[in-house]
């Protein structure tokens, strides 16, 4: 039986070009991307493995389904 989950990606521009994308929902699934479409694709597939992995060990999937997400600036 097929599920949907889903996941926010963070991404972070690399000095030297490109960028790292983090799961927070999956930790230590961190991958990059020379641009954002490839850092994104590049997700997926980390993504893809890491699901598989947490199932066939009969783990748990956790997602960002119910998770809220605000964005906060402060001057200081």
């Amino acid at each position: 039986m097929e599920m949907n989950y889903t996941y926010k990606l963070r991404l972070l521009p690399e000095p030297d070009g490109g960028y790292s994308v983090f799961v927070p929902a999956l930790p230590g699934c961190i991958t990059y991307g020379e641009n954002i479409d490839e850092a994104i694709e590049m997700a997926k597939g980390a993504i893809g493995l890491y699901v598989e992995e947490l199932t066939e060990r009969g783990e748990p999937i956790p997602d960002d389904s119910n998770t809220l997400e605000y964005s906060l600036s402060l001057v200081a």
